[in-house]
């Protein structure tokens, strides 16, 4: 019989965070994982060489002495990242119609540059990025506030939160902006919550793009690089973590979680159990229905979950840069309706039609100038979708028939369509195109329905309507994208708020200041930045290729 102070399901950065925090706190922790490699939506992996990441493509405030510089060192692995700013001159590209728009680092930078496209918006630029800004202040100032002073001046402290917070993004930005072209440009990013301006909590857009004011950054080795830190930190501690460990059920007594039983019968037990799988296969599938009160079970039923997604792992063997193609990310819309072109993402129509009407595409070998052979290039292509609009292809368990091939073919190439609006003749420097489905979300992340940011960040479900850590069964907490926020830093600060309510202190106390730790930045676009050791690993890459 195995026991344990804390076995964590899942190896989300949720999960890891949660282990890092735990076993530095001299607990025995174990990470189980379902899949052959940690990471969950951020893992990476390879294809005939190629390396791919589908869940993390940009990171924001890494700067020194911002949130998620702080976040890493206090976890105490810094010095296991590096990092690449992405162009600060366009760190995004928005390609809407025929038209380009780019979002430069910094906030003043970004009005600068609306302004100079918008000129008789100019005023309303600046009110509403302000806006933004003092409104995601405000909303991770929240739960900082404390005493009896701090929290009687709420209101007041938080007081454009508490004017905007209940409308939809559609609602403020339409007071704030009026040129369709530029609400289109502004509500883009909306990709990185996946909802439309009209169903977009407000304050959660604030968080998104303020998260990027300062430009985006990039990890080398892709998600897996951040993963792999983690991994560390958590082994250095006396953590282990384990993989193709398919969990069954968390075992249950006297409403008491007491150890978890995989798949091949064998049973771990632990005084906490920690799940990062989301709350309808902890408490539904892991739990069951029993054990639950009617509360739990009504909330369970009324939760929707985020969109999933198509994801396209693309590599060409062609000189991209001719194409204006850089470490910058590209979202790109066939026109400023972005509510609309929502909506014809979501129908039924996924595999009909020349091209798709909206996706987000990025170019990983110039954004990570390491992983660069000297001739191929690598993309990651998505678009979001409906699940219920998936035709089942099996009644069985492996969905890989023939059906399920022709949907792929007809989807990547419609995908491809896209990608040759932005370079030409793409089609015929293919080395792979290999297509990632709600099914392939499923089976390798286990989310339900296939879902790529957690529970659906609407008003009702976040904030204080999401879920808690802490559970109604005892021992038993939960982390992830459906507990505090989602994202890569989301995720991870979900994981310290776990293991604080385990330990009795706060998400603050588990950073731990230690002035030897130290995220290494360079530049993406900038050789003369990189260290000798870095063009050394580029040369390598490029000599065993050729």
């Amino acid at each position: 019989m195995e026991e344990f102070d804390s076995v964590i399901i899942g190896s989300g950065v949720g999960g890891l965070g949660t282990a890092i925090c735990l076993a530095r706190a001299g607990q025995k922790v174990l990470v189980l994982e379902q899949h052959y490699v940690p990471g969950g939506w951020s893992h990476s992996f390879t294809l005939k060489g190629q390396r791919f990441s589908p869940g993390v493509h940009y990171v924001g405030l890494l700067d020194e002495g911002q949130s998620t510089n702080k976040l890493y060192r206090g976890l105490g692995i810094a010095n296991d990242m590096v990092f690449f700013r992405m162009n600060k001159n366009a760190f995004e590209h928005c390609l809407i119609g025929d038209k380009t728009f780019d979002f430069p680092a910094g906030i003043d930078n970004l009005k600068e540059t609306l302004s100079a496209h918008f000129p008789s918006e100019k005023k309303n630029i600046n009110e509403y990025l302000t806006l933004v800004e003092r409104v995601s202040y405000e909303l991770q100032l929240i739960p900082k506030l404390k005493g009896w002073w701090q929290k009687i001046t709420v209101p007041f402290r938080t007081k454009h939160f508490g004017k905007f917070a209940l409308f939809p993004l559609k609602k403020v930005i339409g007071w704030h902006i009026k040129n369709p072209m530029l609400k289109a440009v502004l509500n883009i990013q909306c990709g990185d919550h996946g909802l439309s301006p009209n169903r977009a909590c407000f304050p959660v857009h604030c968080s998104v793009m303020s998260h990027y004011f300062d430009g985006g950054f990039y990890p080398m080795g892709g998600g897996g690089g951040i993963v792999k830190a983690m991994t560390n930190g958590i082994k250095r501690h006396g953590g282990e973590v384990r993989v193709e460990q398919n969990v069954k059920k968390i075992i249950i007594e006297n409403n008491k979680a007491i150890g978890v039983q995989l798949e091949n019968g064998h049973q771990i037990f632990a005084k906490n159990i920690i799940s990062n799988a989301d709350p309808s296969i902890t408490y539904l599938k892991l739990i069951g229905k029993e054990y639950l009160s009617n509360s739990l079970l009504k909330k369970l039923q009324k939760t929707k979950y985020s969109v999933t997604s198509l994801i396209l792992f693309l590599t060409l063997d062609l000189d991209v840069t001719r194409y204006g193609i850089d470490s910058g990310n590209m979202w790109v819309m066939k026109d400023e309706n972005d509510d609309a072109n929502f909506e014809d993402l979501m129908s039924d129509t996924i595999a009909d039609g020349d091209s798709f009407p909206a996706l987000f595409m990025s170019c990983t070998t110039l954004k990570d100038p390491p992983s660069f052979n000297g001739r191929y290039h690598n993309f990651e292509i998505v678009t979001y979708v409906n699940y219920e609009h998936i035709p089942n292809f099996s009644d069985t368990e492996d969905y890989h028939n023939e059906e399920y091939i022709a949907f792929k073919e007809k989807v990547t190439e419609k995908l491809m369509n896209n990608v040759e609006k932005i370079i030409p003749d793409a089609k015929k420097h293919v080395i792979q195109a290999e297509l990632g489905t709600p099914k392939t979300n499923e089976f390798y992340i286990n989310s339900t329905n296939g879902n790529v940011y957690g529970t659906e960040k609407t008003l009702n479900q976040v904030g204080p309507f999401s879920y808690k850590n802490k559970s109604e069964i005892e021992n038993l907490h939960l982390c992830g994208a459906c507990t505090l926020s989602h994202g890569v830093t989301g995720a991870t600060y979900s994981g310290l708020a776990a293991a604080a309510s385990i330990l009795k202190c706060t998400s603050d106390d588990l950073l731990i200041e230690d002035e030897n730790q130290k995220i290494r930045i360079y530049d993406a676009e900038d050789r003369t930045t990189w260290p000798d050791w870095i063009h050394t690993k580029r040369t390598d890459k490029i000599r065993k290729f050729v």
